[in-house]
């Protein structure tokens, strides 16, 4: 039996391919086995969302041929769509695969095989099919990832996805039912749904959107939880949010992607919003929905932020009061508008920034779990472990916050309605 090795860099997107390509080769007699084992092949999905992203794909590419140097070594991803010719010249890259051409793994490693047909780039700027890829089970048993939907057409002046994701293609809604029945006869009770650009998944498509597919897979018996990924402000509108609350299944937790709380460092990001807009999707869901968890990503030291413009941010995001954010300080990336404006900011100066979001963040997050002190929530118990030597069960509350309770207050895979106390622990993510 040949074995294969994956390793995943990047988004939730690419963790949700790879499993799918697992599932395909084992399904053509491969045995998957840990990237730090001698494999015959080796799949590395990766990443191009900055440069240093860029760096670790080659890297991994080139370790896993020093692993074994007779094994085929795949790149797959978006790293191939940016640099597929200098791929190409790579003597570690053996097999170079485009991002809508994951589900032709196995018939590519046979014309490999074969011919020793490398593969190439395909210009996904034109492509508007979406490629079919599905799993059947998920290794976490009770929480399963579901793509429903491709490419960005957004073009963010920092942003390098349009051009290795190509424009917005989104996935038939019989197929994601299909999946969704197979993960819930598995014994998943939770979705999560994600895509490149998830508030775009419909605009190809004739009379679905997103809340088509949750009224959809709200139906389906053994799904308990909808959860959502990233989403923009734009989405919610005010009937949006109003449908959205009507759907007891779905999780009051809602990622909203900011990247900066300053209108003008929004305009030079060619975001398609401004703070105002913002604010008032906020006021919507915490309207419609009882104390949602809500939170963001923010971009610190993009070109041009003054003093100025990030206390705009900090201002911003102490009033909106996130959850959580994820701080990103700005990571240049060639080939977009922001890698050629001026006034670039020093990485001391990133670094500083960053920490006061990172400290604020903490401070929003510990408030968020303490409110929920003295009250019954839903944990749907993910895993057991011990914590000072004590045993517990984790799992994550509907509104995803990562909670502990005693071993023996049930088990693995069920959802627990559990009254915060002195024997659970609220645990940062």
């Amino acid at each position: 039996m040949k074995t294969a090795a994956f390793h995943n860099l990047g988004c939730k997107v690419n963790a949700y391919e790879m499993e799918a390509m697992q599932e395909l080769l084992t399904a053509h007699g491969y045995e998957i086995v840990p990237f730090e084992e001698r494999a015959d092949v080796y799949i590395v999905n990766t990443c191009s969302v900055t440069n240093i992203a860029d760096k670790k794909s080659r890297q991994m590419l080139h370790r896993a041929k020093r692993r074994n140097p007779e094994a085929v070594v795949v790149a797959a991803g978006c790293y191939v769509q940016s640099a597929g010719e200098k791929l190409l010249e790579d003597a570690a890259v053996d097999i170079l695969i485009s991002n809508n051409e994951k589900g032709r793994l196995p018939e590519i490693l046979k014309a490999w095989e074969e011919e020793h047909t490398a593969g190439s780039v395909r210009d996904l700027s034109r492509e508007r099919s979406y490629e079919e890829l599905s799993i059947s089970r998920t290794g976490e048993h009770t929480r399963a990832f579901v793509k429903i939907q491709d490419g960005c057409d957004q073009f963010c002046s920092y942003c390098i996805i349009p051009y290795t994701r190509g424009r917005v293609r989104s996935r038939r809604l019989p197929d994601i039912l299909a999946e969704a029945h197979r993960l819930a006869e598995g014994g998943c009770q939770e979705l999560v749904l994600t895509g490149i650009h998830l508030d775009s998944y419909g605009v190809d498509l004739n009379g679905e959107n997103l809340l088509t597919v949750i009224e959809a897979l709200h139906e389906i018996d053994g799904i308990r939880r909808i959860r959502l990924g990233s989403l923009e402000p734009r989405i919610m509108t005010e009937d949006f949010v109003r449908a959205l609350a009507g759907q007891e299944k779905l999780c009051p937790h809602f990622h909203l992607s900011l990247q900066s709380g300053c209108d003008a460092t929004l305009r030079r990001m060619n975001r398609k919003y401004d703070t105002a807009q913002f604010r008032q999707c906020c006021e919507r869901l915490r309207r419609h929905f009882h104390e949602p968890a809500l939170t963001s990503d923010v971009i610190v030291g993009f070109p041009g932020e003054t003093d100025e413009e990030f206390a705009e941010t900090l201002a911003f995001l102490k009033e909106i009061r996130f959850y959580e954010t994820h701080v990103f300080p700005y990571s240049r990336r060639k080939g977009t508008r922001a890698d050629r404006m001026p006034d670039q900011i020093p990485a001391s100066v990133k670094a500083q920034r960053s920490d006061v979001l990172l400290a604020l963040s903490e401070e929003n997050s510990r408030a968020y779990r303490e409110r929920l002190i003295g009250t019954e929530v839903e944990v749907l118990l993910e895993e057991a472990c011990t914590i000072d030597d004590a045993p517990y069960l984790v799992g994550y509350t509907r509104e995803y916050v990562k909670v502990a309770v005693p071993a023996n207050a049930g088990k693995v895979n069920q959802i627990l309605h559990w009254p915060v106390g002195n024997d659970t622990m609220l645990m940062s993510d």
